[in-house]
């Protein structure tokens, strides 16, 4: 059979390596449960919020402290994560992952009290920041270099169809009465014990393997995706990244070698969630009912936010491989800037049409910066410090989030939602100008050939 039939694709450099495109994509779609379970804890809280302001009577501050408390967790999360996964495998933090995932959905929907709902809801955060760091850090490390983008971008998607899916499933059982918001955060643990099944048949990561002086079992799961060639080349590249290759703290990430290429990955991550468009996600209600929408309209609302993300991100997975990370960066951040204004404008005169923008910045957030920033935090750290410097910038990204979630009521109740918008656009135009002078393309290089790259442009 031909190489095409056989959906597998040459090497960059075309030197007879073949990988199975199949296989690949199998692999990177259940490790993205991780991301679904991701999309459900991030979305469930918009559409719990109505049901939880009465519920447990809640001020600007704690209603900010509850949807934004998940983050601390991560940032918890995101350090257990990469301890564990360089001691013990990718796979083994992906199943705690999944145990969290589970046991904390539970937690939400029985909690007695706001104060054992906060603790679940910080338990949940553990296993979103597990998730958000091992799951496109092992994608990047077991897919091949040409496809790597759209592989990792799989994350992504997955992260905006749990998004989509809960939106959906909390408008179905919206009625359901005053208790429905149990409902709505206990639905989570089934997809949680189905991503914790199929964690069992994943392969380990062959790059943690190599680390680990396991070469045999390695060179075995290389074998699974490529022929003799890819696996030769493959395994020829990580030996190369070995040297030098002992594990590492994080003070490590501030030596001068290190110090450039991990201030971009931090300041990517950061800019991914200081740019607003979550506190679209997060506080759809409060948005709209500024507008005077009623209850209905504003969970309405968080499904077509759901469609929207989801449709894009397609395109974006489509895209992230032909026009590179940086064109797409660059694209995002200049136009949320622009869109932003256009939705301040909208507010103060209480259109119907801020809807429309919004849906707008939604796609193009998850078109360009939503997916892309995980691709590059997956792959432009070195070899040596990949899994370290990975945990740092996704700390520094839910720490971001943090404050981006929790000061959007505050700011909303002293400035009003409109005047908002406009901090957002100007921290856009900032993003807009670190992506233009800091960031390189990044496209088609292997991991291995990411070090040098990286380090001599």
């Amino acid at each position: 059979m031909t190489a095409k039939r056989n959906r597998t694709h040459p090497s960059i450099q075309d030197t007879g390596a073949v990988y199975k495109t199949k296989y690949v994509l199998f692999i990177s779609f259940i490790s993205a449960l991780g991301g679904y379970l991701f999309g459900f804890d991030f979305a469930v809280i918009s559409s719990a919020l109505p049901f939880l302001r009465v519920q447990f009577a809640l001020d600007v501050y704690w209603e900010g402290f509850a949807t934004s408390c998940l983050a601390i967790g991560a940032i918890g999360g995101c350090i257990l994560a990469g301890r564990i996964s360089e001691r013990f495998g990718r796979r083994s933090g992906l199943t705690c992952a999944a145990v969290i995932f589970a046991l904390s959905s539970l937690g939400m929907a029985l909690s007695p009290a706001f104060l054992s709902f906060i603790f679940f809801r910080f338990a949940a955060g553990f296993g979103v920041g597990m998730a958000s760091m091992l799951s496109p850090v092992y994608i990047a490390e077991i897919s091949p270099a040409p496809i790597r983008g759209r592989m990792v971008a799989i994350n992504q998607l997955a992260i905006v169809i749990g998004i989509l899916v809960t939106n959906l499933v909390n408008y179905g059982i919206r009625n359901l009465g005053e208790d429905a918001w149990r409902w709505m955060f206990g639905i989570g643990a089934i997809p949680s014990l189905l991503f914790f099944l199929g964690i069992l048949i994943l392969p380990e990561s062959p790059r943690w393997l190599v680390q680990k002086g396991k070469k045999l079992e390695a060179e075995k799961i290389l074998s699974a995706i490529g022929n003799n060639v890819y696996v030769a080349e493959t395994l020829a590249g990580m030996q190369r990244s070995l040297p030098g290759n002992q594990r590492a703290g994080y003070a490590i990430l501030f030596k001068k070698a290190f110090l450039p290429v991990v201030a971009v990955g931090v300041g990517l991550a950061m800019f991914q969630q200081l740019c607003g468009i979550n506190v679209v996600f997060n506080y759809t209600s409060n948005i709209f009912e500024s507008i005077g929408a009623s209850k209905d309209d504003q969970l309405l609302q968080t499904v077509f936010i759901g469609g929207v993300n989801l449709l894009f991100t397609v395109f974006a997975i489509l895209l992230v491989d032909r026009l590179g990370r940086r064109v797409l960066m660059l694209t995002g951040s200049a136009g949320l800037a622009v869109l932003y204004i256009i939705i301040a404008y909208f507010l103060a005169i209480k259109s119907v049409l801020v809807s429309l923008f919004l849906l707008l910045a939604i796609g193009l957030f998850a078109a360009t910066l939503a997916p892309v920033t995980w691709v590059l935090i997956s792959e432009i750290f070195p070899s040596r410090i990949r899994m370290i410097a990975s945990s740092f910038a996704v700390i520094c990204l839910w720490l971001a989030y943090f404050i981006t979630i929790f000061t959007f009521p505050l700011l909303q109740e002293a400035i009003g939602t409109d005047n908002t918008f406009y901090i957002y656009s100007g921290i856009c135009f900032i993003g807009f100008v670190f992506v233009l002078t800091r960031v390189k393309e990044t496209k088609g290089k292997s991991l291995e050939e990411m070090d040098e790259y990286l380090s001599v442009h």
